[in-house]
This record gives C-alpha cells, sequence and structure tokens, in this order.
C-alpha cells in the first residue's frame, strides 16, 4: 500500500457505460445558495439529475441571463447551446429540500461545436458572454440570449482547447501547427464576418479588416488542455498542458517556466499557492497519479483509484481544499491529500551467539564441494549431457532428382540442391526441442527451423531439407551446423534446465563446383609442400576428372558456379601442390579441400606422420587489396546514405511549401516547385537503389574478404607451424563478425583485436605492455594502420613470438630467431621502419612465383609454352 494516497471523503458512479471528459466536471454554486453546500444538503445526496435526451459536450456556470447577476448553468451540445436555472425548494418531507432545472433560453447551432469558454468579453460589467469553437475552427461569440458574431479562425485545421483571458481581453488557443495563439476580442469584433468570407470590393477599399493574430508561441507538440490564472491584479499567467510539458506563459506569450513530465498527463489544474509569487498545479497523468507542483518543483505525489480526466478544487462542507476528480467511465470522488500511516513493526530478533567451530566445519564442507564440482567441470557429468540427446547429420552423396532451387541460374549453368538429413534421439522425456540449421552465404536452405516434442524417451525423428547455391560467388565455408536448444526437466526445476548441442556436417564441393578446363597462367599462386609423396589428383577428386585428359593425372581444373576458374597442378617428384587462379580469394575452397582431403588419403593408409608445409611469402599484399575495396564500398554506403538523407530532407520540405500553397485560400503561383519536386523525386529513387546496389557489392565484398583471410590464417598456420590453438586465436583476431553492421564493421574489430595481440603475447617491451586500447570502436579514416598492424604481426610471427592467450603471454619467448622481436611502433618514423623492413621480408608474391618457378610440372596439353 502507498503511503502517499488520496484520502476518499466522498466517491460514487455516474452513470452507466457512459463517458465522460474535461468538459464535464464544473464546480460551482449552481443554485445560488450562498454557501456551496446546497442548503445543508449530505454530500451522498443526489440533488438533481435530468435527462437532456443530446450528447452533452460541455458545462459551465455563469452569469448567462440578462437583467439578473445570479448563476446559471450553460450546457453544450453537439448542435445546440442550452441555459438553465436551477432552483431549490425547501422540503417538508424526510427526502429534505427538492431541487428543479429550468430553461432559460437555447441558441441552435449552424455548425457542429467542439468547446466553449465564457468571460466578461469586451471588459462588459455584471454578465458573461459565451463562446463556442466550431469543429471547423469558428468562433461563435453569443451575448446571453443573442447571436453576436461569428469569425473562421486563420488557417484552423483542426479545433484545439480554448481559453478566455480577461486581463488582455484574448482568446487563448493552441492551432493544429501545435502553437499557441492569441487573438483579440477588439480584433475578432471588427473582422470581416464568417459568413461573407470572400472579400468584397468594400473590403478591398478598407471597410473591412482581416483576422490577425496577436502573438503566437510554437511549443512542438498538441496541447491536452489551457488554463487562465489571475488571482490579483499584478500578475497573471496561461498554463498550457501538452502531451509531454506543461507551460507558463506571460500575457504577450513568452515562456515563464516549463516543466517536463515523466509520464503522460490526463488532466491539471493551476490554482492559488500559500507561497507568494507562486502557482500551485495540480496534474493528473495515466499512470493514476496526481502530482502537485510548486512552479516546476514536485512538492507531492499521491495515489488515486482511477485516472482522472478532469479536476477540481473546492470547499465543500466547511472543508477547504477538497480535490474533486472525475475518470473517463464516470467514477467521480472528492478527497483530500494525506498519508497511511504504517502499522507493521518489525519483529525483535532472537540474539544468539556464534558457534564459530560449526561454522568452520560447515565452511569446509562447502569449499570441498565447490572443489568437487570444479574437478568435475560442471554440476552434471559429460556422459550425462550426451545421453540427454544425440544429433547426426547426414549428407546425400548424389543431387536431388529435382533441384529444390526455385527457379536460380548462376550464369549460365543449372544450380544443384543436394539433401541433408538430421535426425535426433532422445535417452529421457524432453520438453520442447528447437533445431536450427546454419550454413555460410550464398548457400541458403530450404527450411532452417525446426521444432520437436519428445513426450517419451527412445524417440527418433528425423528432418530433411536441402542445399543450394544463390549467388554468383563462393562461401568462405562449405561447413554447415545443426544446432538443438531443448530443455531438461529436473526434480527441482520442473520447467527445466536449457541445453545446447550442436552436429557439424560438410557439404560436397560439386554443390558449388564443376569440372573445368586447366588454365597454365594464372594471376595468382600458390604452392604447398607436404612430406610424402605426391598423390594422384584423380584419387583425391574423383568427381572432377576430365574424361578428355585422363593421362593427365597431376593436373584438374575446377569451375565454381559464376565462372571463375582455378587450376591444381601436383608435382611427380618435388611432393609439391600448385594451386593457381585469377582471383585471389578462389584459391582458399581447393587449397583447403586439398589438405582435407589429402590427410583423409594418408589416414586411410595408416600413415599419421603427414604434415604440410608453406615456404613461399605470405600474399599480405592481394589480401590487402580486398581489404581496401571492401572499406571502399562501406565509405561509399555512408556517403550514399546521407545523400539519401539530404535528398529525403528536401523532398519532405517542398511537400510542406505545395501543401501550404493548396491550402491557402488565395493560392499564389507554384513558382516551379512542382518541377523541384518531381527532380527530387526522381533522385531519391535513383539514390536508393544505388544505395541497395552498394549493400549487396559489400555483402559480396565481405564474403569474399572472408575467404581470403582463411587463406591468409591457413598460410600463416603452415608457415610457421602453428598449433591448433594459435590457429584458432587468429581466427578469433581475424573472423570476429559473420557480417558488417553500421555500428559496427570489420576493418576496427579487427584493428582493435591484432593490436591487442601485438601489446599482449607479441609484444618485447614493458612500454608496449602498458599501452592502452581505445573503449570505442569507430570506423578508421583509411586501411593504412589495419595493414601495418597486420604486416607487423606477421612479423613478430616470423622472429619467434607465439600466440597465447594467458596471463603471462607477455613473456618473451624462449627460442627466438636472430633479429628479436620489433617492438611496436611508438612514432610515424618507427612505424615507416617497420613497414621498410616488412616489405622486404613479405614482397609480391607474384613477383616470387615468377622467379622460382615450380620444378618437374609437365606442360599442359593444348596450351601453348
Amino acid at each position: 500500500m502507498s503511503l502517499f494516497k488520496a484520502r476518499d471523503w466522498w466517491s460514487t458512479v455516474l452513470g452507466e457505460k457512459e463517458e465522460f471528459d474535461q468538459g464535464c466536471l464544473c464546480l460551482a454554486d449552481v443554485d445560488n445558495s450562498g454557501n456551496g453546500q446546497g442548503d445543508g444538503a449530505q454530500a451522498e445526496d443526489l440533488l438533481l439529475e435530468v435527462h437532456l435526451r443530446d450528447p452533452i459536450l460541455q458545462v459551465e456556470v455563469g452569469k448567462f441571463v440578462s437583467g439578473t447577476e445570479m448563476l446559471h448553468l450553460a450546457v453544450l451540445h453537439s448542435r445546440k447551446l442550452c441555459v438553465y436555472s436551477v432552483s431549490g425548494t425547501l422540503g417538508n418531507v424526510e427526502h429534505g429540500n427538492q431541487y428543479q432545472i429550468k430553461l432559460m433560453y437555447e441558441h441552435n447551432l449552424q455548425r457542429t461545436a467542439c468547446n466553449m469558454t465564457y468571460g466578461t468579453f469586451g471588459d462588459v460589467k455584471g454578465r458573461d458572454l459565451i463562446c463556442i469553437q466550431s469543429m471547423d475552427g469558428m468562433l461563435m461569440v453569443f451575448e446571453q440570449e443573442s447571436y453576436a458574431f461569428g469569425r473562421f479562425l486563420p488557417g484552423s485545421l483542426l479545433p484545439g482547447p480554448l481559453a478566455y483571458s480577461s486581463r488582455t481581453d484574448s482568446f487563448i488557443t493552441v492551432s493544429s501547427c501545435r502553437q499557441v495563439e492569441s487573438y483579440k476580442y477588439q480584433v475578432l469584433a471588427f473582422a470581416t464576418d464568417a459568413d461573407k468570407r470572400q472579400e468584397t470590393e468594400q473590403q478591398k477599399l478598407g471597410s473591412g479588416k482581416r483576422l490577425v493574430v496577436d502573438w503566437t508561441l510554437n511549443i512542438g507538440e498538441q496541447a491536452l488542455d489551457i488554463c487562465i490564472v489571475s488571482f490579483n491584479q499584478s500578475a497573471s499567467s496561461i498554463f498550457v498542458l501538452g502531451e509531454r510539458n506543461f507551460f507558463c506563459l506571460k500575457d504577450n506569450g513568452q515562456i515563464r517556466f516549463m516543466k517536463k513530465l515523466d509520464c503522460s498527463p490526463s488532466s491539471f489544474l493551476p490554482y492559488c499557492s500559500v507561497s507568494e509569487g507562486t502557482i500551485n498545479t495540480l496534474i493528473g497523468n495515466h499512470n493514476k497519479m496526481l502530482h502537485i507542483y510548486q512552479d516546476v518543483t514536485l512538492k507531492w505525489a499521491t495515489q488515486l483509484s482511477h485516472i482522472p480526466v478532469a479536476v477540481r478544487v473546492g470547499c465543500l462542507h466547511d472543508l477547504k481544499g477538497v480535490i474533486v476528480t472525475l475518470s473517463d467511465d464516470g467514477h467521480l470522488q472528492c478527497s483530500y491529500l494525506g498519508t497511511d500511516p504504517s502499522l507493521f513493526q518489525a519483529p525483535k530478533v532472537e540474539s544468539r551467539e556464534l558457534n564459530y567451530d560449526e561454522l568452520d566445519k560447515e565452511l569446509k564442507e562447502l569449499q570441498k564441494l565447490i572443489k568437487d564440482v570444479n574437478k568435475l567441470q560442471g554440476v552434471w557429468p559429460m556422459t550425462e549431457k550426451e545421453d540427454d540427446l544425440k544429433v547426426s547429420a547426414l549428407v546425400s552423396s548424389n543431387f536431388d532428382s529435382v533441384s529444390q532451387a526455385p527457379d536460380i541460374e548462376v550464369g549460365t549453368d543449372l544450380v544443384p540442391s543436394v539433401t541433408v538429413k538430421v535426425t535426433l534421439q532422445n535417452q529421457v522425456a524432453l520438453q520442447k526441442a528447437k533445431l536450427s540449421v546454419y550454413v555460410q552465404p550464398p548457400l541458403v536452405l530450404t527450411c532452417d527451423q525446426f521444432t520437436f516434442e519428445f513426450m517419451a524417451p527412445e524417440m527418433t525423428k528425423t528432418v530433411a531439407f536441402s542445399v543450394y547455391l544463390k549467388g554468383s560467388y563462393t562461401p568462405p565455408e562449405l561447413e554447415g551446423n545443426a544446432v538443438v536448444s531443448y530443455s531438461r526437466p529436473t526434480d527441482r526445476n520442473p520447467d527445466g534446465i536449457p541445453r545446447v548441442i550442436q552436429c557439424k556436417f560438410r557439404l560436397p564441393l560439386k554443390l558449388i563446383c564443376l569440372p573445368g578446363q586447366p588454365s597454365k597462367t594464372a594471376s595468382h599462386k600458390l604452392t604447398i609442400d607436404t612430406n610424402k609423396s605426391p598423390v594422384s589428383l584423380l584419387s583425391l577428386f574423383p568427381g572432377f576428372a576430365n574424361q578428355s585428359e585422363d593421362d593427365q593425372v597431376n593436373v584438374m581444373g575446377f569451375r565454381f558456379l559464376g565462372g571463375s576458374r582455378v587450376t591444381l597442378l601436383a608435382s611427380k617428384t618435388s611432393q609439391r601442390y600448385r594451386i593457381q587462379s585469377e582471383q585471389f580469394e578462389d584459391l582458399w575452397l581447393i587449397t583447403n579441400e586439398l589438405i582435407i582431403r589429402l590427410k583423409e588419403y594418408f589416414e586411410k593408409q595408416g600413415i599419421k606422420d603427414f604434415s604440410c608445409s608453406f615456404s613461399g611469402s605470405v600474399p599480405l599484399q592481394e589480401y590487402f587489396e580486398l581489404i581496401d575495396h571492401h572499406f571502399e564500398l562501406r565509405i561509399n554506403g555512408e556517403k550514399l546514405e546521407e545523400l539519401l538523407s539530404e535528398r529525403a530532407v528536401q523532398f519532405r520540405a517542398i511537400q510542406r511549401r505545395l501543401l501550404t500553397r493548396f491550402k491557402d485560400k488565395t493560392p499564389a503561383p507554384l513558382q516551379h516547385l512542382d518541377t523541384l519536386l518531381d527532380g527530387t523525386y526522381k533522385q531519391v529513387i535513383a539514390l536508393a537503389d544505388a544505395v541497395e546496389e552498394n549493400q549487396d557489392n559489400l555483402f559480396q565484398a565481405f564474403i569474399r574478404l572472408r575467404s581470403a583471410t582463411h587463406l591468409v590464417i591457413l598460410l600463416i598456420g603452415l608457415w610457421q607451424k602453428l598449433s591448433a590453438d594459435q590457429v584458432a586465436i587468429l581466427e578469433a583476431a581475424f573472423l570476429p563478425l559473420q557480417q558488417d553492421t553500421q555500428e559496427l564493421g570489420w576493418e576496427e574489430t579487427v584493428d582493435a583485436a591484432v593490436s591487442h595481440l601485438l601489446k599482449t603475447c607479441l609484444s618485447k617491451s614493458s612500454k608496449e605492455q602498458a599501452l592502452t586500447l581505445g573503449s570505442q570502436l569507430d570506423v578508421p579514416k583509411d586501411t593504412s594502420r589495419l595493414k601495418k598492424h597486420i604486416t607487423l604481426l606477421c612479423d613478430r610471427l616470423a622472429k619467434g613470438g607465439r600466440l597465447c592467450l594467458s596471463t603471462d603471454a607477455a613473456a618473451p619467448p624462449t627460442m627466438v630467431m636472430p633479429g628479436g622481436c620489433a617492438p611496436i611502433p611508438e612514432s610515424d618514423l618507427e612505424e615507416r621502419s617497420v613497414e621498410q623492413e616488412s616489405t622486404e621480408l613479405f614482397t609480391n608474391h607474384k613477383h616470387l612465383i615468377a622467379e622460382t618457378p615450380m620444378p618437374e610440372v609437365p606442360p599442359l596439353q593444348g596450351v601453348a609454352e
């Protein structure tokens, strides 16, 4: 229970299934009894209830009848204004006094009403005039029983709240342009009549006046209500309740203060403050709270039982400051501010002496339990986890008889598809299991999400799906992953403990590659050394043999779907294999496939000491060209999005100007705005197409960059004979993202990871270890820093550095090649020296291949020497 809660003094529910808003509550001495109590009537008594047939928009009490200054009740209907007198008759029975309502006069409205306000318009004495605002923005002024005049507000689109300021004799409203507007009553009275909206010849000569606003103030939001506060002759304020703020304005429209609200408001009421020079404001919100502000300072907050759409403060039964609130469903409540005292008292805690021997014994038992759990590396043994659910994947050895690729062609090639079957076998009853399958783009799946229910143990379920290529470029990996997430219920946790199990499968090379014609010349070449005699390529790649060249067992061509070609050559005597292609990134899949198949071949032969090595120079120059191309597309994408944003802003600005011209009663010439709009629209469409095209190119460039990164990591591992753990560290550093995003890109992420390796396990001085990396990753200006760090990492590895993630990773290696390990440059001059040294070590791979040709490889048939 909240401590600050509105104390309920009296409450009731009005009507049945009726709706109320801010105009449906008025607090006044409507029967002119003089004491506001209804001649001693009790607060719970219903004094008067009358059915008026028409819906009621607003009720007000004022001096609305001529010849008397007594208060009367004005009721606004959608098409009618009625003024009633409410009077009481002294009762002689136990039911008490009786009250009657009598219609004094009514006005039939020609336009649908929205709201009304009243006051001493034009400083009249002893009577109140009524001003009604219609739904189409017309102000209709009634001098009690007679209609005075009507005026259209300029530029009115939707009606807003309306209030009258007696101090300045002005009407205050908030237009649909979200600005507060003030109109003098005298200006309204002498302006052009609303029934003569088109100017006549006499008005053009000056007999009529145009309705001009006195002042405006843009508040930037729609207003819910307006209230004019004038408690004395020296100060007057205009309060405007917005959707997110409430404003206090001076008489001339200047902001006196404003307050940003934390919750969406529903109603408000300024009233007199006990402190001189300040104003209190009651603000109700949709959280059923009532906040009391003294200017902008929150003084009190109280909880209500409903959302107040109208609030008033009055004196009832000599109780001053009663807060009267009304909800939209008719809950009427009279309350006052108070608190609910807390009757709860915390019980006294029994003090007992601690037995430290028992505490020590319990602590040792807990430490032993923790130690045993750490030895098991988990609360449950691994065998139990594996026994819960077993997942296996089987890739079909043949293509689907009917390709599942929906009419997709890559170049002139028909795209095949292959079926993969995933089998799940549970040992215990499991809750809902979800299977998610992932492959590398541009490979796609016919279905990648499956859901299973294992209600009983020893159940086997199998799903099948097809994989095919959707794109004219090669994927960075042929490995897929099937991940199953499930919940295993236990005695302590019936909802189940979430667990994850995965199974990897390898797709066949022929899914993305066809036999091709070998080529002798190529721009990019790699040579892989082995420690075993060469193997026939026909036995390694049985599905890619070219029947016209069966005698060439040491040469094989591959053509990827889309057109790019790769040639594989095997030496007969030198235990070497050469892979060559016109595109650097296309070397990766064939090189990786060659190494995998060589290892499988020798394992079947029972040979366990097979190894590969790379003795050439790491092709960093070709790798850097792909990095530059990828980064250039990222920068180009940002520029295109900026241009698109500018053109969109220009397009909306022209639309607003055209809309203003079309809405004007006397439209001005368009001045070629329509031509400018059409040209801007075409620019927006062209830029949007350019952004989409750049995004597609960037996605392809990132896939090619991933393939090249895999190749560079493989060559570095073979070059320096890195262990599997060290290769995993390189992969984590160079392949941290599955795709680029606007917030985080490949270049800045890899630069941070490589810099971390250089300052930890590959550092040589304490000064380097003390360097701190920036906590925020921003898009770099260029790729020069990244390329220098990658070159430096290869240099450190060449000089004996080794990758490690342990805490003492910065310790110098025990065996270092002559020359030591160069430190991280501390200045531009030092970076230049490192760059020169690295350039000498890692020269262009193209020139090295040309200078040291591969020996003992027979010439290809049909290709001139």
